[in-house]
């Protein structure tokens, strides 16, 4: 006699239209960048999408772009994911109409490049409160309905700003770092529930958010980026879905990325002599 299918793998029925889709799929900052094009993975699979980012009109212009393209359900839900409140209130709403999700996502993110000595501490705070509360947030949330379904998929974007430390990111790779040791402790705990934690470590990606960030970055952060190829969005989250489909560990685009993942202890001190002299060579008069 084979074992029942967990709850988690038959998918939710939709209290909106009452079909039952392959999973639910909640995924924060949804609604551009790597996070609406996970999304987009997310629905060629079959999930129902639950958006949820701030702007109300991105939100509704992705959901649409979405709801163009595949045959599925799709809410968005404007939040302040840096707020616990209003995220645990997103979180809430989305369940109760999709039901537990098989997938979260943390992309939800902000990037503030600067030197350290003029950077406001509001920056600091600000970005601890949306890039890593905010995962937080978001999957302390969801967790105990993934445990009560039997299982699911996280999938949380650091960065390789948290991999190695780079002049520049003295608030934003700190928060990577810190989103980075998040899951790797979770992973340790939520696998007991069949849940599995999947790291993601993008390069630079052809995103809004690297849009505005390269007209602020310092000319020593733009001399060390300078040599990366920018990835695009939809290639990135294309492995980040597989990444999670395998319910792997860590999802490292690139031979830069996996190389700085695997061998960041013994590639340490000459990435620091390269980065050193490229920062020198850029810094303002």
């Amino acid at each position: 006699m084979f074992p029942a299918v967990p709850r988690w793998r038959r998918g939710p029925v939709c209290k909106l239209t009452g079909l039952r889709n392959k999973g639910h799929a909640l995924i924060t900052g949804g609604s551009s960048g790597i996070g609406l094009a996970i999304a987009h993975n997310a629905a060629r699979a079959g999930h129902a999408i639950t958006l949820i980012a701030r702007r109300v009109e991105q939100l509704q212009a992705a959901a649409d772009t979405i709801r163009a393209t595949h045959s599925v359900d799709v809410q968005t839900f404007s939040a302040d994911l840096g707020n616990r409140a209003e995220a645990e209130r997103s979180v809430g709403d989305a369940i109760a109409q999709f039901g537990a999700p098989t997938h979260v996502v943390t992309s939800a993110g902000q990037a503030i490049p600067g030197y350290f000595s003029a950077l406001d501490i509001d920056v600091f705070e600000n970005l601890n409160a949306v890039n890593y509360l905010g995962t937080v947030y978001t999957i302390k949330a969801a967790f105990p309905h993934m445990r009560a379904a039997g299982g699911g998929r996280i999938g949380i974007i650091s960065s390789g700003a948290g991999l190695v430390g780079i002049f520049g990111y003295t608030a934003y790779g700190a928060t990577k770092y810190a989103v980075r040791g998040f899951g790797e402790c979770l992973r340790a705990e939520a696998r007991r529930d069949n849940i599995s934690v999947t790291i993601a470590y993008p390069p630079d990606t052809g995103t809004p958010q690297l849009s505005a960030e390269e007209l602020v970055r310092p000319p020593e952060t733009a001399a060390i980026a300078g040599g990366a190829a920018v990835w695009a969005a939809d290639r990135v989250a294309t492995l980040i879905w597989r990444g999670m489909d395998a319910r792997k560990l860590a999802v490292t685009p690139g031979w830069e990325m996996t190389a700085l993942y695997r061998f960041q202890s013994l590639l340490d001190p000459a990435l620091r002599w390269t980065f050193d002299r490229l920062a020198d060579r850029a810094k303002r008069p």
